[in-house]
C-alpha cells in the first residue's frame, strides 16, 4: 500500500483496510489540529489508489472493512468517488462497509443523490468532526463552519441512510466558556442525533496556534476535573434517539460508554461519583492522543 504524510483512522477503524485517496485535509486551519500542518492537501492519482485496492484483494482477504483516508474525503469529486468504490465492490466483495472522515464543506458539495449513490455502493458510515456546538468557540478555532451549517451537514448524512459518528473535544472552549461549551455540544448533537457520538478531552500539540495562544496565557486549559464537568453538562444536554455516546478515548481522563436514552441517567452518576473522588481518574501519563 501506497502511504504518505500522517495517516489516522478513528479508533473503530482500527481492523479496517485503510485506503489513502487524498494526502492531508483541504481545510487544515482547525487552531488545535496539528496532524496535516506540514501536508499539503492533494487527490493521489487513480492508478496509485486502483493499485491499493488491487493489493489489498490479494492480501486482506480477512477484513471486512474498508476506511478511506485521509482528513476529508468526501471532498473527492463524485464521478471519482464512485469509480474507487466500484472497484473495491468488484475486488473486495467481501467488505460489509466503508467509511470515511468528511468536513462540512465536502458535504455540502455531495447531492443527496449523490450521497445515496455513494450509499449503494457501500458508503456505511461518516465521521463528522463538529468539535464544539457554541459558534464562539468554533469560529475561534477556525472550524470553517458554524453551529446550524454542521447541524444541517450531520442531518443530511443521515437523511440519506448514512450512519453518522460525530467527535466532540471536551476543553475546546478553555475555562471561560467550558459550561456553554458544553450546553450547545449537547443542543447540537441532540439535533443532529447521529448514531454514535465520541468525546475527546483537549490536548496541546505543540505549534498549533492554540498550544502558542495558551503558552501566551491567552487560553487555559480546564483541568481533569473541569473536563469531567464539562462531560456531564454535555452528557446532560444530549438527548439521541438510539445511539452511543462513547468517552473512551486515550485522551479521556473517565472511560465512559452509553447507550442513550437507557443508559444515560446511570452514566450521569457514575460521573458524579468520579467528581465525589469515589471513581478513580486515568493519571495523566497514561492520557496519549
Amino acid at each position: 500500500m501506497h502511504y504518505e504524510g500522517m495517516v489516522i483512522r478513528p479508533p473503530s477503524e482500527a481492523d479496517s483496510i485503510l485506503l489513502q485517496v487524498t494526502v492531508g485535509c483541504s481545510h487544515n486551519k482547525c487552531t488545535f489540529c496539528g496532524t496535516y500542518k506540514s501536508e499539503r492537501f492533494k487527490i493521489k492519482p487513480d492508478e496509485t489508489i486502483m493499485a491499493d485496492i488491487a493489493y489489498a484483494a490479494k492480501h486482506f482477504k480477512r477484513q471486512d472493512r474498508v476506511f478511506i483516508c485521509d482528513g476529508d474525503a468526501l471532498i473527492v469529486p463524485r464521478k471519482r468517488l464512485i469509480k474507487y468504490f466500484r472497484e473495491i465492490e468488484k475486488q473486495l466483495p467481501w467488505v460489509k462497509r466503508v467509511g470515511l472522515y468528511a468536513n462540512a464543506k465536502g458535504i455540502s458539495m455531495k447531492s443527496p443523490e449523490e450521497l445515496e449513490e455513494l450509499r449503494d455502493h457501500g458508503l456505511g458510515i461518516v465521521y463528522l468532526g463538529l468539535e464544539s456546538g457554541d459558534d464562539q468557540t468554533l469560529k475561534a478555532v477556525n472550524k470553517g463552519a458554524g453551529s446550524k451549517k454542521m447541524i444541517e451537514m450531520g442531518r443530511k448524512i443521515k437523511d440519506a441512510g448514512i450512519k453518522l459518528s460525530v467527535t466532540v473535544l471536551l476543553g475546546l472552549a478553555g475555562r471561560e466558556r467550558s459550561r456553554v461549551h458544553a450546553e450547545e455540544t449537547g443542543r447540537v448533537l441532540s439535533a443532529m442525533d447521529p448514531d454514535y457520538v465520541g468525546a475527546l478531552s483537549l490536548m496541546l500539540i505543540p505549534g498549533t496556534p492554540l498550544h502558542q495562544d495558551y503558552e501566551a496565557g491567552r487560553f487555559e486549559l480546564p483541568g481533569s476535573a473541569e473536563m469531567l464537568a464539562e462531560l456531564r453538562t454535555m452528557l446532560a444536554a444530549t438527548d439521541l434517539s438510539g445511539g452511543l455516546f462513547h468517552a473512551n478515548h486515550a485522551s479521556n481522563y473517565l472511560p465512559i460508554r452509553a447507550k442513550l436514552p437507557e443508559e444515560k441517567d446511570k452514566t450521569l452518576r457514575m460521573i458524579d461519583d468520579a467528581l465525589a473522588g469515589k471513581v478513580a481518574l486515568r493519571p495523566e501519563f497514561l492520557r496519549a492522543l
